[in-house]
């Protein structure tokens, strides 16, 4: 009956029996990696650091011996750094990678991710480091070689400022060759150098614990022991009772392959009363079941179930007092809901990308259409420059006709007196005139020495025409270079022309005609002074057809004058006055800038 008890208890306890990863408890710095993460999801914090906070929680996993999740976690890592375009953290995690890839046995998996860290990275030393680590795996039938490279990548760490961590694990690596290699003393040299760079305390438990296998597998048993016992020392100083349990599970194994047996089981009940009374579950289980198995093989099936009973009837107190079974909760609720907040994140980023898009496309098509916008304004304000060109040529060319009628006219008066010699001088002033026009005609600013010399040809005509009803004179600044400064083309003529047809030639007396000049500041000024009847006495003895033309032809130079204000920013003005008192006649004023003939 006892013996079917007996098989009923193994059975259970293989059933309950936790894989080697829930063995480990959980870690309060785990619980708190992974609650930060699942903060820093809901409050949206930046890529950079959700980016640390996945690589903080990847390091836990690691030391709990998930090497999966760690991977799921720096995978999510490096790539928020590719979304930053940070190439060196990029590199760094595909190295974290690769190594958690090498611990899951997965060489070709590894030996692929090195080689790309290599080449992601910037860093000469750091291409040169993973490439060793890279040709390290792919020679691991050779322990020479590998030996080798070992050395070469300890020599590239020790340039870097911050390897001292992966100079450790180099150590590490060499040691596991000498193991290979069956030089057991060289290996335990090797662990003391890594012992010298270790400066986390769980790193110097790992290590002092593999030296310490490597003492039991050659039969030094007394070495190993010391070994284990000062890790346990270590291990309290840490303050962490699962590893300490842990720890003394393992001294207790030492002792018994040193056939110390009493000091064996001593130790093994030592490590399930601190696992009681610490309401530490799993390790208690574990202990549990060393002592069962202990007790078994030495034909004390009372003891087993004793130790047993004394476990299920403590069960259900250690399962509710147990915080490391609470922390295991928390951390899987908050895996939960790590998962739910990635997947709003995600939508989330997916919403932001979309309406970047959209609102790409609509500035893309707003600066589209200001860009034709502009092209059309461009080329309508250019077509409204253009037509006022052609209408300031046209209105140039409006007055030519009727100086040309009358100066026809004139001709044919000197051939009706038979005067040829009068006939012939006319024609050639005129001739001359009208070609110094016609090579201007499509100028709309001409230098003031030729508008000059248009003008002296055109009164020497009138002058010809009206010899006895008025003489005139031109005063030009001294001080102004007649060659440099450019004005309107044909401007001042049609108030010449004013001042002797409606002016001059009614007076019954020789009149006179004053064209002035001057440069005032930036101003060039230009008076054109008569004599004659005036206006209202003008307009008195003209004919319907001379008013016409008048009002036509004043209205003709203003919209000139508008159309070359407009064109060129000119601010030309334009003054007729008539005098007062006993003196009549009419003056102009003529007032615009000061234009340079290079600037036209």
């Amino acid at each position: 009956m006892d013996r079917c008890r007996i098989i009923l208890l193994l059975l259970f306890l293989f059933f309950i029996h936790p894989d080697s990863s829930a063995q480990q408890t959980r870690t309060s710095q785990q619980k708190k990696a992974v609650m930060e993460l699942s903060q820093s999801l809901k409050e949206g914090k930046s890529d950079e650091e959700l980016a640390g906070n996945y690589e903080k929680l990847a390091r836990e996993w690691i030391a709990d011996k998930e090497y999966s999740k760690a991977e799921e976690n720096f995978v999510k890592a490096k790539n928020i750094f590719i979304k930053l375009k940070k190439e060196e953290e990029v590199a760094r995690i595909e190295r974290e990678l690769a190594k958690l890839q090498e611990m899951q046995n997965n060489i070709k998996k590894a030996i692929s991710t090195y080689q790309s860290a290599g080449k992601i990275s910037k860093d000469k030393n750091r291409q040169a480091i993973n490439e060793s680590d890279a040709q390290r795996l792919m020679n691991q039938s050779n322990a020479k070689m590998q030996s080798e490279l070992i050395n070469q990548k300890i020599e590239l760490l020790e340039e870097a400022s911050d390897a001292k961590e992966e100079i450790q694990d180099a150590y590490v690596q060499m040691a596991q060759v000498n193991l290979s290699m069956k030089q057991p003393e060289k290996a335990i040299s090797n662990y003391e150098e890594a012992l010298k760079k270790a400066d986390k305390p769980e790193d110097e438990i790992k290590i002092t614990r593999e030296m310490a296998q490597v003492y039991a597998s050659n039969q030094q048993m007394e070495k190993a022991i010391e070994l284990d016992k000062s890790l346990v020392e270590k291990i309290q100083k840490t303050d962490n009772l699962p590893l300490e349990i842990e720890q003394l599970q393992n001294l207790s194994s030492a002792y018994f392959k040193n056939s110390d047996e009493k000091q064996g089981l001593q130790l093994l009940q030592e490590a399930y009363a601190l696992a009681i009374a610490h309401t530490h579950t799993l390790e208690a289980q574990k202990s549990m079941e060393l002592l069962v198995k202990y007790y078994l093989k030495h034909k004390r099936e009372k003891d087993a179930l004793d130790i047993y009973s004394d476990f299920t009837g403590r069960l259900e107190t250690l399962i509710q007092s147990d915080s490391s079974l609470v922390d295991s909760k928390i951390v899987q609720i908050n895996e939960e809901r790590i998962a739910q907040l990635e997947k709003e994140r995600m939508l989330k980023d997916e919403l932001i990308r979309k309406k970047n898009s959209y609102n790409n496309i609509l500035i893309a098509v707003i600066g589209l259409i200001l860009v034709l916008l502009f092209f059309i304004i461009r080329a309508w304000l250019s077509i409204r420059v253009k037509n006022k060109k052609i209408a300031l040529q046209s209105l140039r060319r409006e007055m030519n006709p009727h100086f040309i009628f009358n100066s026809l006219n004139s001709v044919n008066q000197f051939i009706a007196q038979n005067n040829e010699w009068e006939a012939n001088k006319y024609l050639s002033s005129y001739s001359k005139l009208m070609r110094a026009m016609m090579e201007n005609s499509n100028k709309d600013f001409i230098p003031l020495s030729v508008e000059l010399e248009q003008i002296k040809e055109y009164l020497q005509l009138e002058n010809m025409r009206f010899s006895d009803k008025f003489a005139y004179s031109l005063e030009v600044d001294e001080n102004l270079d007649i060659n440099a400064v450019a004005i309107p083309n044909w401007l001042i003529q049609p108030q010449l022309e004013n001042a002797v047809w409606h002016g001059l030639r009614y007076k019954d007396e020789k009149g006179h005609l004053w064209l002035k000049i001057k440069k005032k500041e930036n101003s060039l000024w230009i008076t054109i002074e008569d004599n004659g009847v005036g206006i209202r006495q003008s307009e008195q003895w003209k004919t319907p057809r001379q008013k016409e033309h008048q009002s036509r032809g004043l209205t003709n130079t203003f919209e000139r004058i508008e159309l070359l204000n407009k064109l060129y920013g000119m601010k030309i003005k334009l003054n007729i006055k008539e005098k007062d008192g006993e003196e009549t006649g009419v003056t102009v004023d003529i007032q615009m800038p000061y234009l340079s003939v290079q600037s036209i």
